[in-house]
């Protein structure tokens, strides 16, 4: 991105946000009728759909069957056109392998498996458009879909990306912004539980706290969202039901 200006001398980004100002997120619950959980969101330019099958029986190997909890399986891919280098293996290359890892890892730090012994969770998202913040915004939108599929988390699994400019922390990171130094979060606000933590390019460690904070402060601006999302989602249920 070399001659663009990703932060003004204003303190403006390239899409008009404040440093700590997160995209403009729109979601919806209960998208597909066919899943036991479903949900869209739009993240800035960032979409993602998510759908969540379980808890059931486990399939294929039962030598992965846990008699203590549910296991999680996760499968991240993202569709041909959501970028403009059309993708020729949309899921199952290396990328997509290590992205269903962490979709995995972090679910499992916020999930009650424990409530569902021998189980299986079957939790898939797809990018459909991609403009920067992949793996956060598909976290925002498995949890909805989680939620949606009425299984018990410890909290809501919040997510955002960060990035350092010009030694100014940034919040919620588009495409143009991810070419430095990024690290994505993922958060239990409520006690401050970190799920995972991602770093893609090696980061001074004096910036490391300045870094932490900020995405702390957005994962817990984006818990308020995926809040508002969850709630008007159960006044529309309740409205349809009529309770």
């Amino acid at each position: 991105m070399a001659g663009l200006e990703l932060l003004s001398d204003q303190g403006y980004r390239l899409d008009g946000r404040k440093a700590t100002e997160l995209r403009k997120v729109q979601a919806r619950m209960g998208v597909f009728a066919q899943a036991d959980g479903s949900a869209y969101i739009e993240q800035g330019n960032t979409k993602a759909l998510a759908v969540v099958y379980g808890p059931h029986e486990m399939r294929g190997s039962r030598n992965r069957t846990l008699h203590d909890r549910a296991v999680i399986n996760c499968q991240y891919s993202m569709a041909t056109f959501s970028t403009a280098e059309r993708k020729r293996r949309p899921h199952g290359d290396r990328k997509s392998t290590e992205m269903s890892l962490h979709l995995k890892q972090t679910f499992e730090a916020a999930v009650m498996t424990q409530l569902y012994p021998r189980s299986q969770i079957d939790i898939y998202v797809k990018v459909l458009q991609a403009d920067g913040g992949n793996y956060s915004v598909c976290v925002n939108a498995a949890t909805l879909a989680i939620i949606d599929a009425g299984i018990p988390m410890r909290d809501y699994v919040c997510a955002c990306t960060v990035g350092f400019v010009d030694e100014t922390p940034l919040a919620d990171l588009c495409f143009a912004e991810e070419s430095g130094s990024s690290l994505a979060l993922a958060l239990l606000p409520r006690g401050g539980q970190i799920a995972l933590l991602q770093m893609d390019a090696q980061l001074h460690q004096d910036h490391l706290e300045a870094l932490m904070d900020a995405a702390m402060t957005a994962c817990k601006g984006v818990s308020k969202v995926l809040d508002e999302v969850v709630r008007r989602h159960l006044q529309e249920v309740s409205v349809l039901t009529g309770e």
